[in-house]
């Protein structure tokens, strides 16, 4: 899912992919009137919908449900601050390369592969604060240097991830 805002000139930013067993919406528990985001599905997915007074009543009765979605704010939270340092710190090539880590699922233990993605260069453009032809230029290099492969599916290579650590010394 493609999580986007839009500015008044009619900028689309995107501001996080969100990948299975994520919650989308869960701002709407604030009460707050103005929800600016829009959430895209880009690939095949299954949604389940939760009634504010359905949630409300699992987070007060349900101690697991309640821990589970406490562990996903809390990990958000510590993500999107991550992304603030990448921002502010980094070029625009490394943060592709974070990205393409983060969506790639390297460092997490979902398995001893990383998945392939299906992301086009204009949502990684949003998401790194970058043209699109910035994205394809970089691309091209990481793919020169068997960082990655890319022909329709997107495939990050561990070598992505030594060389972000061979950058940041």
């Amino acid at each position: 899912m493609k999580v986007a805002v839009v500015s008044a000139r009619g900028k689309e930013g995107v501001v996080a992919i969100r990948g299975p067993d994520e919650f989308v919406g869960e701002d709407c528990l604030t009460d707050l009137p103005l929800r600016p985001a829009t959430v895209t599905a880009i690939s095949p997915c299954e949604i389940i919908r939760l009634e504010k007074q359905r949630m409300v009543r699992l987070l007060n009765f349900e101690p697991e449900f309640a821990d589970y979605f406490l562990h996903h704010l809390l990990t958000r939270t510590t993500r999107m601050e991550a992304d603030l340092v990448d921002q502010l710190f980094n070029s625009a090539e490394m943060r592709l390369a974070r990205t393409l880590l983060l969506l790639a699922n390297y460092g997490c233990d979902l398995g001893p592969e990383p998945i392939p993605i299906k992301v086009t260069q204009e949502t990684l453009a949003g998401l790194v604060g970058t043209t699109r032809s910035r994205i394809n230029a970089f691309m091209n290099k990481f793919r020169k240097l068997g960082l990655i492969d890319y022909n329709g599916n997107l495939k990050v290579r561990k070598a992505l991830l030594n060389f972000v650590l061979n950058q940041n010394r």
